[in-house]
């Protein structure tokens, strides 16, 4: 009886174009009745599978000749010996070639061997999705045979982050410039890899401070003043901003409410009904009283286990902020501060107030993070367990 056993060994999380790297380890029980156990073959690769729901989805027809190649590759890879996306659901939509481990492995009683499996995730790959209408999920599948036995699987899921203009070199110029004018930096530079250089590229594109103001208001006229600091952000960030009520505006607002939403948009091809709606997703809120308050400020902190905006063929991912104030419809009673400060006075509201709902939604644009901190909040669930007998 062999045990085999595999894990990733950065973490779950990882960058399209990066390298994952798995280890597979093979153990000889001890307990074996036989002097030497061994395994014909074991392979690995990854694979990508897309799972739709089939009210809100529906696949565009291919053209004939794509549909016959399809057609042809699907029959092949079940005459073959090892189909990975055996018993998955949804449609496999991406997968590596196959990398042999090793052939004809002997073990004995207690021995232990371990091989490493190297795989570059490709760089057109889609983000890992969970949405309400498709759903991306990755896997590295390691398949192992006996002779004359059936084959046996082991999967291990992980998570995929994409990074849009990632090859983009504008986006460093600046940092180039200032490391070339430094005197203290050696002239020689050394080559960065993906990762530092996705660091890089996010942190110069989240952290540039442009503060935007809004203006917001109503058929009856001004109701706040909202500015925002920034417009791009990553996982795990806090989106901050202020909201004013100068002495200007001419609508009070009770309470307001920041919601901060995703809009998952399905392509008019693949539409199931024509005038199908966007499915919004809520993840987390802001909810704060604001009578006779001139200033305020909300935040809200991005999970680190949502998807940033991504769009494919399917489905496009979009990030807002939705506004909902809650103004009244006439004015109300001032609060009267007494003059003398050894004084105190008790402003009582009314018992009833006619009011109005103002909604306004602000689009923001939300990008992965450092797939190593990513990696910390990431559960991923799968039916099959992180090891299989053989």
């Amino acid at each position: 009886m062999i045990e085999v056993s595999a894990h990733l060994t950065r973490g779950l999380t990882f960058l399209a174009r990066e390298v994952l790297e798995c280890s597979v380890t093979f153990t000889c029980s001890a307990s074996s009745t036989s002097s030497v156990e061994s395994l014909a073959w074991a392979s690995a690769q990854l694979h990508c599978q897309c799972h739709i729901s089939g009210s809100k989805v529906i696949l565009p027809k291919m053209p004939a000749d794509e549909k016959s190649e399809e057609l042809e590759m699907l029959q092949s890879s079940v005459n073959t010996s090892l189909a990975p996306s055996r018993g998955e659901k949804g449609n496999c939509i991406l997968s590596t070639e196959p990398k042999i481990l090793f052939c004809d492995l002997k073990l004995k009683p207690g021995e232990r061997k371990t091989f490493f499996y190297r795989e570059t995730i490709p760089s057109d790959a889609p983000p890992s999705y969970r949405g309400q209408a498709v759903k991306y999920s990755y896997k590295v599948t390691i398949g192992m045979q006996r002779v004359n036995c059936p084959i046996k699987l082991l999967r291990v899921p992980f998570r995929v982050l994409v990074l849009y203009g990632l090859g983009d070199t504008s986006l460093l110029e600046q940092d180039d410039q200032a490391a070339s004018s430094n005197p203290f930096l050696a002239e020689e530079r050394t080559q960065n890899s993906l990762l530092d250089l996705a660091i890089q590229v996010l942190n110069t594109v989240t952290s540039r401070k442009r503060p935007n103001s809004y203006n917001i208001k109503n058929s009856d006229g001004s109701v706040a003043r909202f500015c925002l600091f920034k417009p791009a952000y990553k996982l795990g960030e806090d989106i901050i901003g202020t909201i004013e009520f100068p002495a200007g505006c001419t609508v009070p607002c009770i309470q307001y409410s920041v919601v901060l939403q995703s809009e998952e948009h399905i392509a008019e091809e693949c539409r199931r009904k024509p005038h199908q709606g966007v499915s919004m997703s809520s993840h987390g809120r802001h909810q704060e009283f604001c009578l006779h308050m001139s200033k305020s400020h909300m935040v809200l902190p991005i999970p680190l286990h949502v998807t940033p905006g991504f769009i494919t063929d399917i489905v496009c991912l979009k990030w807002r902020l939705h506004f909902e104030f809650i103004t009244a419809k006439e004015p109300l009673p001032d609060h009267v501060i007494p003059a003398d400060q050894s004084e105190s006075a008790l402003w009582q509201g009314p018992q009833n107030l006619n009011v109005d709902t103002l909604v306004w939604n602000l689009p923001i644009k939300i990008l992965p993070t450092n797939p190593m901190h990513a990696s910390t909040s990431t559960t991923l669930v799968t039916k099959t367990p992180a090891a299989v007998t053989v």
